[in-house]
C-alpha cells in the first residue's frame, strides 16, 4: 500500500475546515498509511484551532500544519509539498469534502496508468442557504456558466485539460516541477499544462467526486472570476496553445458591450446593436433561469441563475482584460518559470 500525502492550502476557513477533515478521516484508505498537511496562510480566525482541536480527539490520523507566510495558494501547495512523505500526493481544497473512496479511487487510476495526474469530478453546493448562494451553486455547475469544463459535469472517463484536486506520484515533480508561484491562481491548469507539454496525460474519473462549496455572495463570486480571469492571461502568455473556445467568449462579450456603448453614446446605430446584444444574452440567460426553476422546483433560478452566469461572465472577462491592458505596461516574462 502506498504512503498518501494530502496537500491542503488554506486561510480563513473555519467554517468548512472541520467538514473537510471528517471526510478525509471517513476515507476508505487505511489512516496509517496517509497523513495530512495543511498550509496556512497565517488565519486570522479560528481555522487554527479547530484543525488542533480535530487533531487532539482524531490522534489516528496524521495532521501537520507548516505556515504560509507568503499567504497565496501556489505557495501554500509548495510548502504542503516540502512538508509532505508521502509517496502520493493528492491537492484539496479547504472548501471541499471528498467522497469516502476518492483516495482508493484515485490511486487506482495511478496505478492503472490511466494518467500522470488523475482526479475527479466537483459537486458544487451552495456555501449558504440564501437564494444567491443556491443560485451560484447551480450556475457554477452550468454549461452555460462553465462551457466545456468536463470536471464540473462529466459522465465519462476521459484525458482532459485539467482536474482541480488531482493525484499525482511524488516522483513526478523532478520532471515538471513544483507550483508556479509567479501565478497567483490558474495555478492548478497550469501545472497540468507542464505535465502534458512533458508527454504526460491528465485523466478524469467521475467516480472520483468531491462536494466543492461555492461563493456565497455575488460580491465573492465577482471577486473570484475577476481573479479566474486575470491570471488566466499571465498563463495564456506562457501556454498560448492551451486556449480554449469557452476561455474567449467572456473577454470578447465584454470587449463587444464596451466596443458598442462608447459609440453608442453619439450614435443611434451602436445603441440599438448594443441593445439587441443585451436582449439576445438576457433572453438565453433567461431561458436556462426558467429550466432550472422548473427542474429545481425553485423559482428564485428564473432570475437567480441569469445574474449569476452574467456576474461570472463579465467578471472573468473584466479581469482577463484587464490584465492583458496591465501586461502592455509591465514588464512581464511569460517564459519565467
Amino acid at each position: 500500500m502506498p504512503s498518501v500525502s494530502i496537500i491542503i492550502p488554506c486561510f480563513n476557513e473555519q467554517t468548512t475546515i472541520r467538514k473537510l477533515l471528517e471526510a478525509i478521516y471517513a476515507q476508505t484508505f487505511p489512516r496509517a498509511d496517509l497523513e495530512v498537511v495543511i498550509a496556512d496562510g497565517m488565519s486570522t480566525d479560528g481555522t487554527r484551532a479547530e484543525i488542533a482541536v480535530f487533531a487532539d480527539s482524531h490522534p489516528d490520523l496524521h495532521i501537520a500544519v507548516v505556515d504560509n507566510l507568503k499567504r497565496h495558494i501556489p505557495a501554500g501547495l509548495n510548502c504542503a509539498l516540502k512538508e509532505a512523505q508521502g509517496e502520493i500526493i493528492i491537492r484539496l481544497d479547504a472548501h471541499s469534502m471528498p467522497y469516502p473512496n476518492y483516495i482508493e479511487r484515485s490511486i487506482a487510476g495511478l496505478e492503472a496508468g490511466l494518467g500522470e495526474n488523475v482526479g475527479g469530478v466537483w459537486e458544487i453546493r451552495p456555501g449558504a442557504e440564501t437564494w444567491a448562494a443556491q443560485s451560484i451553486a447551480i450556475a457554477a455547475a452550468h454549461p452555460l456558466g462553465v462551457g466545456d469544463a468536463l470536471y464540473r459535469h462529466a459522465e465519462k472517463s476521459a484525458p482532459v485539460d485539467t482536474v482541480p484536486f488531482g493525484a499525482f506520484k511524488r516522483e513526478l515533480l523532478a520532471l515538471v516541477g513544483f507550483f508556479d508561484e509567479t501565478l497567483l491562481t490558474n495555478e492548478d491548469y497550469e501545472f497540468n499544462a507542464r505535465i502534458r507539454k512533458s508527454g504526460g496525460k491528465v485523466w478524469l474519473d467521475p467516480s472520483i467526486r468531491s462536494a466543492y462549496f461555492a461563493r456565497a455572495t455575488l460580491s465573492g463570486l465577482a471577486k473570484q472570476y475577476f481573479r479566474y480571469g486575470f491570471w488566466k492571461w499571465r498563463m495564456l502568455r506562457r501556454y498560448p496553445k492551451t486556449l480554449r473556445w469557452r476561455q474567449g467568449l467572456p473577454p470578447l462579450f465584454v470587449l463587444s458591450l464596451i466596443g458598442l456603448g462608447i459609440p453608442g453614446i453619439f450614435l443611434p446605430l451602436f445603441r440599438v446593436l448594443l441593445a439587441v446584444e443585451i436582449i439576445l444574452y438576457a433572453f438565453a440567460l433567461t431561458a436556462a433561469g426558467v429550466q432550472a426553476a422548473f427542474k429545481q422546483k425553485k423559482f428564485f433560478l428564473v432570475f437567480g441563475l441569469p445574474l449569476a452566469i452574467s456576474f461570472m461572465h463579465i467578471s472573468w472577462g473584466a479581469g482577463f482584460l484587464w490584465s492583458m491592458i496591465k501586461g502592455v505596461f509591465t514588464n512581464h516574462d511569460p517564459e519565467k518559470k
